[in-house]
């Protein structure tokens, strides 16, 4: 029988006081064997996210504003063996912790992420999951509101997450692509908040972000790309 591992969840905030609590609470439910170590990040200096967490298990941390800065910060505190970085409004799936030691108990894998959920009955955001599906398995790019998780050594070595305004997921997937090492998406859905989508319109916002991604890809700067996401020097 395979031993357990510990896995490390990363979670980078934002005057996010009212629903922390909630997002620890269901990891905190989740069954697991191995060990779980929760590390918050705050951005803010007034650190109201961490004032209002009750678990005190949870590892707290203040860094300057920036998810890649904040996630970085988050890793270099974390002991255990597989990094998750988890947005505070997305959801493992059940089995999210158990499905994450079985992809890294194969060394063939640095590291992998879930498949989209989105938390809404609206049928267009079944489109968007399986396009976002499609693409994650095709390109091996997944983006951070699926979950992405790596060995803690080889996002090290990788460098970590590089302090962009924008696209600092896809940035490390895409370095992970490059330097030959392996992914695996798992065929779960992870279930991320739709208050994006419903904020700014589900059209507006799906459209603006594979804008934003095919620009990305084809040499547009993140800085340069930022301009176009609304309120992007927030946690998004």
């Amino acid at each position: 029988m395979s031993s357990p591992c510990n896995i490390s969840i990363v979670i980078p905030v934002f005057h996010e006081e009212k629903v922390i609590n909630k997002a620890v609470d269901a990891l905190r439910r989740l069954p697991f064997e191995g060990r779980l170590e929760i590390i918050v990040v705050d951005g803010d200096p007034g650190e109201q996210t961490l004032v209002a967490i009750s678990d005190s298990r949870v590892i707290k941390a203040r860094s300057e504003k920036g998810r890649g800065k904040q996630m970085n910060a988050g890793a270099m505190l974390a002991s255990g063996e597989v990094l998750l970085f988890l947005h505070v409004d997305t959801e493992l799936p059940p089995d999210g912790l158990t499905q994450i030691c079985t992809v890294m108990r194969d060394r063939n894998y640095v590291g992998g992420s879930f498949d989209l959920g989105i938390g809404s009955d609206r049928f267009c955001f079944r489109l968007i999951e399986r396009a976002a599906s499609l693409r994650s398995r095709i390109t091996k790019m997944p983006y951070g509101d699926q979950g992405i998780f790596l060995r803690r050594e080889s996002f090290f070595d990788l460098g970590g997450f590089r302090e962009l305004p924008l696209m600092e997921d896809v940035d490390l997937m895409r370095r992970v692509k490059q330097s030959g090492k392996k992914i695996h998406i798992i065929a779960r859905k992870i279930k991320t908040s739709a208050r994006r989508w419903e904020k700014e319109g589900v059209v507006y916002c799906t459209f603006r972000n594979w804008m934003l991604i095919l620009l990305y890809l084809l040499g547009v700067s993140p800085r340069r790309l930022a301009r176009l996401y609304p309120d992007h020097s927030r946690i998004r």
